[in-house]
């Protein structure tokens, strides 16, 4: 299975508009972070998990050919703002479904109603498949099983996922144990960590490491960043050694 890091970023990306921080004027690639999503692959199928506003700018930078179906952590903007730019995909391949909890649904159909219209829908408006994702309940994506992991973003319920030995869990602040049960024996943990400074909301730095010395995964990885966090570089040297900070396009291989 590939996994591919559409972005990594926080709500406002980095660069930040109109900011004067050095990690926004930085000149890394690795410090230039859209909103965050990754794209997941094998055989011949493609899934996405979210899908923001910088999502037609991340299918040309990736080369991504084909969507078999989005999958929706939570309903906020920087994680489904982008429900539009699927149109190329559907002049492809026809409806795509979209995964996601019953209140996420919902809210999409009131800020994309048009997309949700059965009379006199436009011809070009986008085409989807709604799913609704419940927590203990797996389901198939292609010819692999998805398993919610149900977490708190604040008081905000948000679904991550697993799939095969891989998981995704964005926007966490705090997760029960029965959930951490569904984590075992992991190769790779994608988890998000705003800053140091703690956040009321989501995993700041330290909770994000603590969570994987507790889930033990053979490698993690860091995402959903704050250009306040700091400079890609020297954050990455204070980790240890099976932790990485993702970047914007990086590809790996389960």
């Amino acid at each position: 299975m590939n996994v591919y890091f559409l972005g990594t970023g926080t709500s406002q990306g980095i660069p930040v508009i109109g900011s004067n921080h050095s990690v926004c004027q930085s000149v890394d690639f690795k410090d230039k972070r859209l909103r965050v999503s990754v794209w997941i692959s094998w055989d011949n199928h493609s899934y996405l998990i979210d899908c923001g506003p910088d999502f037609r700018q991340q299918m040309l930078a990736s080369s991504c050919q084909k969507v078999d179906g989005i999958l929706y952590t939570h309903e906020h903007s920087d994680h489904t703002a982008g429900l539009d730019d699927i149109r190329p995909f559907n002049f492809k391949q026809g409806e795509i479904p979209i995964y996601a909890h019953q209140r996420v649904l919902e809210n999409l159909k009131k800020r994309f109603d048009y997309i949700f219209e059965f009379k006199n829908k436009y011809p070009g408006a986008p085409s989807v498949k709604t799913i609704e994702v419940v927590n203990n309940q797996s389901f198939s994506i292609g010819d692999k099983m998805a398993i919610p992991i149900n977490v708190m973003h604040g008081n905000l319920q948000v679904f991550g996922y697993r799939i095969d030995d891989f998981a995704y869990l964005t926007d966490v602040k705090t997760i029960e144990k029965a959930e951490t049960e569904k984590l075992k024996n992991l190769k790779v943990l994608v988890v998000n960590a705003l800053r140091e400074e703690p956040h009321a909301t989501h995993f700041n730095l330290q909770e994000a490491l603590d969570f994987i010395t507790l889930i033990k995964p053979q490698k993690a990885y860091i995402t959903h960043i704050s250009h306040i966090l700091g400079f890609h570089k020297e954050i990455q040297q204070k980790l240890p050694k099976n932790v990485y900070l993702a970047y914007d396009n990086l590809e790996i291989t389960i």
